[in-house]
């Protein structure tokens, strides 16, 4: 074993390292995607294989029979990354940077493969035998390597395993409430919860007629759909029952930079705009446009429960909720009913801000953020999913409308919850310091600050919550 040869097997071991942790367990997280679960048997496969090779290289030379063995494993590595590559791409879109560090991957396992493939044959012309060959530190470190591409393996098979017992609720029931065979347009259709409503209209014999920005996105949506990039798409006498607006920039993936308000600003609005245009030149008009909003229309508040009639404070999110709901009242002219539906934060383990807490919660590094007195008034998916529906149902709904569950929780409440349910502790909290410098604006009102919604239209109207606890939900889901 040359010293090129380990230089080459050490890059190896920090590219994969940065691949495990940075891309499938923190920006990924396959841990909690069922679609994924394929995926993870074959990482769980190759890390045990990896921890094979680095503990015998590390510590030893195979001769005869046993090179030839190593041989066999480094065959087996390859076919299972070809398998694997191929798994990705049909179950997921990988972001350009894990592409390119799988690429940087390739190449320099083949650089390994061209060292030590030789000397591999070269041992295997020998008798038999394992002859022990300690390299100093570099042996430590390959130990070390070992044990931790074996744990990393034991993790992937337990989350397959753990994927394999979660189940998706059937989504057909979701949306009983609505009449026989509307059709429906969603805009922000391939989103957290655009898709989980498109599954259910789908399943119940509604037709959906979907606005998106990337076709290749919408390649799981079921049918019957009408797959759009542009309203202008739509001819004037097409029937559509009921539109639901939930296009829009993400709001809660990074900084509020000027640039970042002004893209979750123009995304919302100009949408919503279209929306309108179209329903003015539409022949016969929907019934009802279902216009997605959020809680922040309230600003930030300390305790005071907050209903549909509470007033609100001026901050950013205000202003863009406040923006977007006198856009979409620009259908009213037109004789269609407009709700605003005022979303709070959606618990689901596919999405949203949840699917970002599970993985730093499942390794002990979850807790608090700040004080923990902050109100989180939460929703559960597919509880989101039947308001909808009851929205669009009931004609007497107008107006704004709160889609939160009936009892919001403290964030420090929440994240013991959450804790509880993934069986871990949460005992590190974030200093509301730290998170002002690094976040400013979006730390403050997104993590630090709170609403306490009470959903109390929805309640007043015969909406019944399946999940009115965050245990509830929590356990439905995890």
């Amino acid at each position: 074993m040359t010293p090129l040869l380990w230089s080459l097997i050490a890059v190896q071991i920090v590219m994969g390292v940065f691949d495990t942790f940075y891309h499938h367990e923190f920006t990924e997280r396959l841990a909690w995607r069922p679609s994924q679960r394929n995926e993870l048997k074959l990482h769980g496969i190759r890390n045990l294989l990896y921890a094979l090779l680095f503990a015998v290289l590390g510590w030893c030379e195979p001769h005869g029979l046993f090179a030839i063995l190593v041989l066999t494993v480094l065959v087996a590595e390859i076919a299972i990354t070809l398998t694997d590559f191929v798994e990705e791409d049909l179950t997921r879109k990988l972001p350009p940077s894990e592409r390119i560090n799988h690429t940087l991957l390739a190449i320099n396992y083949g650089a390994i493969l061209m060292l030590l493939v030789p000397l591999l044959v070269d041992w295997a012309m020998q008798p038999s035998a394992v002859v022990l060959a300690h390299a100093g530190l570099l042996s430590w470190i390959a130990a070390a390597a070992a044990i931790g591409a074996g744990l990393c393996g034991l993790r992937d098979f337990a989350a397959a395993a753990r994927l394999g017992r979660m189940s998706q609720p059937d989504a057909s029931g979701l949306v009983a409430a609505l009449p026989a065979a509307q059709t429906i347009l969603i805009t922000g259709a391939t989103g957290f919860i655009g898709a989980r409503l498109v599954a259910s209209l789908a399943s119940s014999g509604h037709h959906v007629i979907a606005l998106v920005r990337d076709p290749a996105k919408a390649a799981h949506l079921p049918p019957p759909l009408t797959l759009l990039t542009n309203l202008d798409q739509v001819a004037s006498d097409t029937r559509i029952d009921a539109i639901v607006n939930l296009a829009g920039e993400p709001i809660g993936n990074a900084p509020w930079t000027a640039a970042k308000r002004a893209a979750i600003l123009q995304s919302r609005l100009a949408t919503t705009e279209a929306v309108v245009a179209l329903i003015a030149r539409l022949e016969r008009k929907p019934k009802v446009l279902v216009n997605g909003s959020a809680i922040g229309w309230y600003g930030l508040w300390q305790d005071q429960p907050l209903t549909e009639s509470a007033k609100s404070h001026a901050c950013f999110s205000h202003d863009l909720c406040d923006a977007w709901e006198e856009a979409a009242r620009g259908a009213e002219p037109h004789g269609v009913r407009v709700t605003l539906l005022r979303i709070g934060l959606v618990v689901g383990r596919d999405g949203g801000f949840l699917s970002r807490m599970l993985t730093p919660f499942e390794f002990g590094l979850g807790g608090p953020f700040g004080s923990g007195a902050q109100w989180m008034s939460w929703i559960e998916r597919d509880d989101l999913v039947r308001l909808i529906a009851h929205v669009i149902a009931t004609e007497a709904i107008s107006g704004p409308v709160n889609a939160t569950a009936p009892l919001p929780v403290r964030n420090i409440a929440f994240t013991a919850e959450l804790a509880r349910c993934l069986r871990r502790p949460a005992r590190l909290r974030v200093p509301a310091g730290l998170l002002r410098r690094l976040g400013g604006d979006f730390a403050e009102e997104l993590l630090l600050g709170g609403q306490r919604v009470v959903p109390n239209k929805a309640l007043s109207t015969g909406f019944v919550f399946r999940h009115q606890s965050l245990r509830s939900a929590l356990e439905a889901i995890l």
